[in-house]
């Protein structure tokens, strides 16, 4: 049975080293603030905002909180973050995604200020991370290697498999390891792979990043693998309290062949949080 890979405790230590960061700056008259901008009223944007908010308060820090309808116009949404990217008070901009259809979302991502894009989605941030240059992380990403490096999980020579290639999760992380400090021989699976289990089946690291739920059986998982699970997905159960249960893109059943793994919810989510308090206390000093 594998070792489970505990993101929760790990962003509880992560978050206290953060308030520290956060308390001497505020000490020298800086207070860390992140402007969350959320446009209409989705249920699960609404859910992952509230517990942002929550964690920044948590570690000593202020958020600027944006709520808009969701008629609101891409030129009004526009020159909000003009004003914000202004505003010397604030260090961090998060534009809560997705937004309105009528909203285009690379226009948005493109006027953020890439010195507070703190999600790293701007196009100059991510070519500096392509490139290894200084600028922030992509907030999971840098989560799921801050796991691997707490569970002392090797990735130099390793062959890791990412099922996934979004811009948010797969292509950044696929990036990120195959920087000379982590080394990896990295697979992008997706769509249009061909006989995907055999890809699977010969991964020391597989990371599930599909956004289908329980999508990776266990018969796609080799014996011994380390197998990280982003994928977090509301399915229907009548039998579930909610009339809904959270689910990962990684069967469960999978972890009795794992060595280690993280559990949906409390393996890879914590650790997005962290990730982003801490690019909003390196912005903010």
């Amino acid at each position: 049975m594998a070792v489970i890979m505990n993101g929760k405790e790990l962003g509880v230590k992560i978050r206290e080293g953060i308030k520290i960061k956060s308390e001497t700056l505020r000490k020298k008259g800086i207070i860390p603030c992140l402007a969350v901008v959320l446009v209409g009223e989705d249920p699960a944007s609404l859910s992952y905002v509230n517990s942002k908010e929550k964690a920044l308060h948590e570690a000593s820090m202020e958020s600027r909180d944006i709520r808009l309808p969701a008629n609101t116009s891409e030129a009004e949404l526009l020159t909000l973050i003009t004003d914000l990217n202004k505003d010397d008070k604030i260090h961090g901009i998060l534009v809560q995604l997705p937004l309105p259809k009528h909203i285009n979302e690379e226009n948005i991502i493109s006027a953020i200020d890439p010195k507070k894009d703190v999600d790293c989605f701007h196009p100059v941030s991510v070519g500096n991370m392509v490139l290894g240059k200084k600028g922030f992380l992509p907030c999971t990403p840098h989560g799921v290697l801050m796991l691997l490096k707490e569970y002392n999980i090797p990735t130099a020579g390793a062959k890791v498999v990412v099922v996934g290639r979004s811009n948010i999760v797969g292509k950044p992380l696929a990036n990120l390891l195959i920087r000379k400090e982590y080394n990896a021989t990295v697979t992008i699976c997706h769509t249009g792979t061909k006989d995907m289990v055999s890809h699977t089946l010969q991964a020391d690291i597989l990371i599930a990043a599909a956004g289908v739920p329980e999508f990776i059986k266990p018969e796609m998982v080799k014996d011994g693998a380390v197998v990280i699970d982003v994928g977090i997905n509301r399915v229907n159960d009548t039998a579930a309290k909610k009339g809904y249960r959270l689910c990962g893109d990684v069967d469960p059943a999978a972890a009795e062949k794992a060595s280690f793994f993280t559990p949906v919810p409390g393996g890879v989510g914590p650790m997005t949080i962290a990730m982003l308090l801490q690019n909003v206390v390196e912005a903010a000093g």
